[in-house]
Parts: structure tokens; sequence; C-alpha cells
């Protein structure tokens, strides 16, 4: 074990900062502050020896982004600090996002000394039940022999059963007392009134294979869950054993290479006309770690009306939550597809005719209304701009932030497992720039593509001096209409044109002098003609870049499910008036 010398008399600070390094942590997001600076001081030893690094934000909130998308791209658990008061309160809308998207991590507060806790002493705040609602569990640590099992149990929520944020608020004076300390190592401890359910039941399993059997029109509907247990590979040998086309919400995009013949791409409010057409139609709706969110099903009481569903989930707090099911199982999902397989096999009864109309009517669903990409004579297209960029960076690992731009990153990008990051539950603008921190801390060789629009990007612009205090090579593409995009695109569309406070025009900043500010590298298009040379640039640069994209203003993305309509009702999905081609192979000579 690569520690500092233990055992012996410590203080709370080398507790905790030790039992961290035993749980294999290699980084810490954060910002240091009065009430966590004894933890602070015990990090700096521990740097210098070169057993964890930090990565000092410049908000609170940023580094609670980047550690959730460390965890989301890598499948650790992400760790971020904060001190008492502000600082703490900074995280709550990162920890609020990680816990909408059931994201591993542990956030360590500072907190003011014991005898000074409920005094409205300075920069006091009751961090822990301000955060109680967003959180899978909370601790403060009232003494320093309980540091070690804390940080293990913490650990242990956070990973186990369905993932999510765990709190734990450390007294200053916490950190400073001495005692013997005796650590606890990771598999050492045992928390007896917590059991997530992880294994299937064989007799729920045998009727699902009925139902499969006997369904004509099946569709697979997959959630974030899907890959947060690493089950890819099993649900596309699910769906190519049985001919069954797959669907993605959000969180779940990755699990297929959507160029497959079985992918529809996302479903949903933003999500394909075909994907929302089969979930319309299917009679076998097969749901695997998904929630059945309002901004996938549209009208609830017609989603998926012809169907019998199947519900697979970790958390029994979901199973009939929105949808109740015919056939209910609490698991693992990879456990519980991989046991499916081997029935599906042991019984070799499928044929490859079985869905073999369903995948035509749905190909011919692909081909009368595809995602079209405007192609404007000189103006910039964001659609295009994004198709371009991902034929040259599919093995990049992309963030997001919230609007217009993160539904075009979804419906245009093509990504692997895991290399896509966006505040899909909460919807946090301001989350793309510092999750691809997180992301590029974690894989440090690799291409970090964040996706932001002009209004999202202001949100944390400041942690562009992260990035620049690490050298960190991010490729920040900013998708500029001088909107807040979608807020416009809802004005437009149901409230009558009154565009009350989006157009964000007046005090916009030069992005490309921002950057170099930052001393970052930054490029601004408004041509068509420019868009290729730029993305080239873009690509090749081995260091930070901003991509100033400024789009044409007033694009809405299509299709889309009104309000309190159902998945068939979509917006947009007629060929607009101007001439556009659907998704295609693009070169320079364009």
């Amino acid at each position: 074990m690569n520690n500092i010398n233990s055992e012996q008399y410590q203080t709370g600070a080398f507790a905790l900062i030790d039992s961290l390094v035993r749980h294999n942590v290699s980084h810490i997001f954060g910002y240091p502050g009065g009430a966590i600076l004894p933890i602070y001081d015990e990090l700096y030893k521990w740097e210098k020896k070169g057993l964890i690094k930090h990565i000092l934000g410049r908000h609170e909130q940023g580094s609670a982004h980047a550690a959730d998308a460390y965890a989301r791209c890598s499948g650790k658990i992400g760790v971020c600090f904060a001190t008492s008061g502000p600082g703490a309160t900074n995280l709550v809308t990162g920890i609020a996002n990680a816990q909408m998207d059931s994201v591993p991590m542990v956030v360590i507060t500072g907190q003011v000394a014991k005898p000074f806790i409920g005094t409205d002493a300075f920069q006091e705040v009751d961090i822990f039940g301000i955060t109680l609602p967003i959180v899978k569990h909370s601790y403060v640590v009232r003494d320093p022999r309980d540091m070690s099992k804390i940080i293990a149990e913490a650990f242990y929520l956070a990973i186990h059963g369905r993932p999510g944020p765990v709190l734990i608020d450390v007294p200053k004076d916490v950190g400073l007392d001495k005692f013997i300390y005796k650590p606890i190592n990771p598999g050492q401890i045992n928390l007896p009134g917590y059991r997530p359910i992880i294994q299937s039941h064989n007799t729920q399993l045998l009727k699902t294979l009925e139902l499969i059997k006997e369904a004509r029109q099946p569709l697979l509907y997959i959630g974030g869950g899907s890959i947060i247990a690493n089950a890819h590979e099993c649900i596309i040998e699910l769906a190519e054993t049985c001919q069954i086309p797959i669907t993605t919400t959000l969180m779940g995009k990755g699990i297929i290479d959507e160029k497959h013949e079985l992918s529809l791409g996302m479903l949903g409010m933003h999500g394909t006309a075909y994907a929302n057409f089969a979930v319309s139609e299917c009679d076998l709706l097969i749901a695997l770690g998904a929630r059945f969110d309002d901004r996938v099903t549209g009208k609830l009481d017609e989603f998926a009306c012809n169907a019998q569903v199947i519900h697979i989930d970790i958390d029994p707090a979901e199973i009939g939550k929105n949808r109740i099911p015919q056939i209910a199982i609490v698991g693992d999902i990879t456990d519980c597809i991989e046991e499916l397989i081997s029935l599906i096999k042991s019984q070799k009864v499928f044929q490859n005719t079985y869905t073999y109309s369903w995948k035509e009517r749905i190909n011919k669903w692909k081909q009368q209304y595809p995602l079209l990409v405007p192609k404007h004579i000189s103006k910039v297209s964001p659609q295009e701009v994004l198709t371009v960029l991902n034929q040259y960076t599919r093995q990049a690992y992309y963030t997001t932030d919230v609007g217009q731009h993160q539904m075009w990153a979804a419906q245009f990008l093509n990504v692997l497992p895991r290399h896509w990051m966006s505040s899909a539950g909460l919807g946090t603008m301001g989350y793309g720039l510092p999750a691809a921190i997180g992301a590029q801390i974690a894989f440090p060789n690799d291409q970090v593509i964040c996706i932001s629009g002009d209004s999202s990007f202001q949100m944390n612009l400041q942690e562009l001096g992260t990035i620049a205090q690490y050298k960190l090579p991010i490729k920040i593409l900013v998708i500029n209409n001088k909107w807040q995009g979608m807020v416009r695109q809802w004005q437009q569309a149901f409230y009558g044109e009154r565009y009350s406070h989006s157009n964000m025009s007046l005090g916009a900043p030069n992005l490309v002098d921002l950057a170099n500010a930052y001393g970052i590298k930054g490029i601004s298009i408004s041509k068509r003609h420019e868009m290729f040379n730029a993305l080239e640039e873009f690509i090749m640069c081995n260091e930070p870049i901003i991509l100033d994209c400024q789009v044409v203003e007033d694009e809405n993305c299509y299709p889309m499910v009104a309000p309190g309509k159902s998945n068939a009702q979509m917006i947009g999905i007629q060929k607009p008036v101007r001439k556009n081609i659907a998704v295609k192979s693009y070169n320079s000579s364009n």
C-alpha cells in the first residue's frame, strides 16, 4: 500500500487522506477554505510524496462537475473537496446533478469546529441538512476515530446498488484532533442493513423469454443504468440474437454504434422520428436501466400504449414508479441479460424472420424521416458542424452543456460506451466545461471535446483557468447563436414569440479574446466555407482550444415532441423549405 506510515498517533485529517489513498483515489477535485485547511495541510504532504493529486477548480460547482464526469467516464468514484458555508453550498448543484444521473461521488466538506456548530459561526451552514434530499447518504464526523470507517462506508454506498453521491462533513477540530489510528481497508467494511438486490430471478427471466418469443414488434429501451452496469456487450448480443431494435435515452447513448442496423438512436422529446414511431407501435417494450422520464415518454398514457412492458433495474423504487410493467426484475442488468441470453441459447428457438416485417417498417421510417442536416449556402449550420466533427473524433470523450446544442449533439454524435457525459436529469447549464476537465484528468492521453452553447458556456467559463493551469488539451466547441437557444425555441413555439430575456447578444464576450486572456488558443468562424479548415485545425490541435461557431441564430432543434403530446405527435419531422441533406459523409471539398 502506497501510503504514509499509519497505525500510530495521527490526526483526523491524516486518517481521511490515508483512507482515500487506500481506496485507490488518485485525484481529488476541490477548492480550499478556512474550515477545511487542516485537511488541505495534510494533503500537501501526500502530494509531495506523489501519492495523490489535487485538481484546483475555480469554483466549487466546477469541481463537483469535474468529479462527476471523472466518475462517469472511468467507472471509478469521483471525489471533491470544499470548505464550509458558501464553499459547501456551491457544491449543491453538482451534488443534485450526480444524484439525478446516478453518479458515484464522495463529497467532503469542511465544517466549523464542533463547539461552534449551531451558533451561526462564520461560514457555518448545515450542509448535512441542506443536501439530505439529494444524496444517497450523508455523515457528520464527530470523532476522528470514526473517520476511516466512515470513508470506507461512503465508498461502498456510493458504488453499490444504484450509484449516487455521499456527503461527509468534517468539523475543523476533527481534522486536527490526534488519536491512535487504525486504518480500515476496502473490503473490511460490513453494512448488514444495506443489501442491494443484484441477482435476477430465474422464474421472471423465463417469463421474459416467453414474451420475447411471442412478440413481433419488440423494442429495447435502454437507459443510463445500462451504461453504469457496463452492459453494452450483452445488450448488443441480446439484440442481435433476437433481432430486436434498440433505442436509447440521453443517458443511454453509447450503448450501441448508432450506425448499427438495429440502432434507432435516441427517443423522446428530441429523439429521432423513427425511434418515437417505433415506441408508439411496439408490442413489447424491454426497458433496461431506464426510468420512464417525462422527456422520454411525452404523454405517459400514450407511451408504448400497445405494448407489454418488461422493466429491469437495480433500483426497486423505479419499478412501477411511472409505468407498471407486466414483468418486473430487480437486479444488475449485466447479470440479468447474460442469464437471459443463456436461456435463449439453451432453447434454440429464435429465427431471424420473427421481426423481419417490423424491421422493414422501421427502415421505411428511417428513409422517410431521417435526421436532416441543413446545408446553408453561406452560414454555419450547428448540425453540419457536429456531423463533420464526429466523423474524425468518434473515439473522443464528449461532454455537453444543456440546451439546443446538447440535443443536436445527442442526435448527430455517434459515441462509444462511457464516452458521453451530459447533464440529463437535472439539465445543468455550465456542466460541460468542468466535466471535460474531469474526463481529461481520467484519460490524459485521449481526446476530450466539450460541446457547449454561448449561454451555457458563460455559466462556468472560469474553469478555463483550471484548463490553463494544468495544460489540459481540451477542445471546446461553442455553438454560438447569441440566444438561450432552447428557451427561444419554446418562446417561439408556445409563448407567442415573446422573447423575454432570452437574447444574449448584448454583453456577450469575444470568445477568442477570452480564450487568449487565459493563454488558450481561440478560433472564430461565421461562414460555412471557413468551417472545414477550422475543424481540421481544431481536431489536430494538441493544446487547449476554443472554436467559436457563430451559427444560424434562429435554427430550431427538431424533431420535437410538444409538452402533453404523445411521441408520435412530433413537430418538425417534415422537411423544411430550405435545401437539406440527410446525414452523410463529408470531406473538405463539400
